[in-house]
């Protein structure tokens, strides 16, 4: 069987969820299949820095780029249903695309697409009207229905689904996506960890947030609960410093602002985009993670900082109860109160944290890479 997929999202040098997800989930498939053939299709008008070495190591895996202007491709697909992607790579029996773009295909063809969340329509306004026009022309909900399977990446994306698009239960399979063997405990004394806090400038003692820095991740309710914190904590708790890690989103200003004005600054840190490799030493640095997002198709970072043996604390709402479990304390997040408390509570309660941990390391063994491919691959067969 021949399979295309669209990598057309590694292409915007961003490490997101939906990368992390594309190249966790292609790493194990090519591990465990050598029989099917695999095309990997993406397209750059300019030089994109893409390293795709990893997958043609595997004789079963080729890749095809093409050279189109991105928005005049997707204006072609858009409009014209011109070219069908399938046929551009060669023709092939399924195309999978891991995320949501822009896509046309031959009536023939079996189309596998994975939905990460429904953030763009539950929470139109935390997206620029650039990312809205964007979003409403690719129409979703028509993509998902001309595909023959819909991968989702959590039971609450599945239901989301269900309820506003209206898609079969039974067009959907929920796939939990795996995490990185690389996010486990480090040891204080790793000369790792010291490297990683002088690149950063970290304090010693800090609480962290790590993702991206935009209105839906609802920083300001972790703002307000830190800055309580400091105002009403004695003795050992002002040692304890706020360090937001990530890259900068969109529709931010208000948030950056009240950083800037806050009566707690200079125990503020904005250290901006963190480069992969130095993800689980920042994990593994901080006393406490904090994700207070509203809203979630999964969450790549409270899992990587749970496995990273870090007490972490998440909001209650969509996906995240689901991925943190028993390993983790949920609270409201509309409700910066109860974020206080959790820190405190945490801060505070070191049998709270060896708790967390035990659990932590039981949760993990359900987020695992290979097991995701397998899942893919039964979804194959069954298409």
């Amino acid at each position: 069987m021949r399979i295309g997929i669209d990598l057309r999202a590694l292409t915007a040098g961003k490490h997101t969820g939906v990368e992390e997800y594309t190249r966790g989930l292609l790493r194990s498939l090519f591990e465990l299949d050598r029989e099917n053939e695999y095309i990997l299709f993406w397209n750059a008008w300019r030089e994109v820095d893409l390293d795709l070495g990893w997958a043609l190591t595997y004789p079963n895996v080729s890749v095809r780029r093409f050279h189109f202007p991105n928005k005049l491709l997707n204006l072609s697909l858009w409009y014209l249903q011109f070219p069908k992607l399938d046929r551009l790579i060669g023709g092939v029996d399924v195309f999978f695309m891991p995320n949501l773009n822009f896509a046309a295909f031959s009536r023939g063809v079996k189309v596998i697409v994975t939905a990460h969340d429904l953030s763009f329509e539950y929470f139109p306004e935390t997206f620029s009207w650039k990312h809205r026009v964007w979003h409403y022309l690719i129409n979703f909900r028509a993509l998902l229905r001309r595909a023959d399977v819909v991968l989702s990446v959590s039971h609450s994306t599945a239901d989301d689904l269900v309820r506003v698009y209206g898609l079969p239960r039974e067009k959907i399979h929920v796939i939990m996506s795996g995490v990185d063997e690389r996010f486990i405990p480090v040891s204080r004394n790793d000369p790792r960890l010291f490297a990683v806090k002088e690149k950063y400038r970290l304090p010693y003692h800090f609480i962290l947030y790590l993702g991206t820095i935009e209105p839906r991740k609802n920083i300001e309710a972790l703002l307000s609960a830190y800055e309580v914190f400091q105002k009403t904590s004695l003795g050992e708790g002002l040692r304890y410093e706020l360090v937001l890690a990530g890259s900068s989103g969109w529709k931010n200003e208000e948030l950056l602002e009240k950083i800037e004005h806050s009566p707690v600054r200079e125990k503020i840190h904005l250290i901006g985009f963190v480069d992969d490799a130095d993800k689980p030493a920042l994990y593994n640095l901080a006393s406490v993670f904090v994700y207070p997002s509203l809203y979630e198709g999964f969450g790549f970072p409270p899992l990587e900082a749970l496995s990273c043996g870090v007490p972490t604390i998440v909001s209650h709402s969509s996906s995240l109860p689901e991925v943190v479990g028993e390993a983790g304390i949920l609270i409201d997040p509309y409700r910066p109160d109860e974020i206080l408390q959790a820190i405190r509570q945490l801060l505070q309660g070191k049998s709270l944290q060896e708790e967390l941990r035990r659990q932590a390391a039981l949760r993990k063994r359900y987020f695992n890479w290979f097991q995701a491919a397998q899942g893919f691959l039964d979804v194959l067969r069954g298409a």
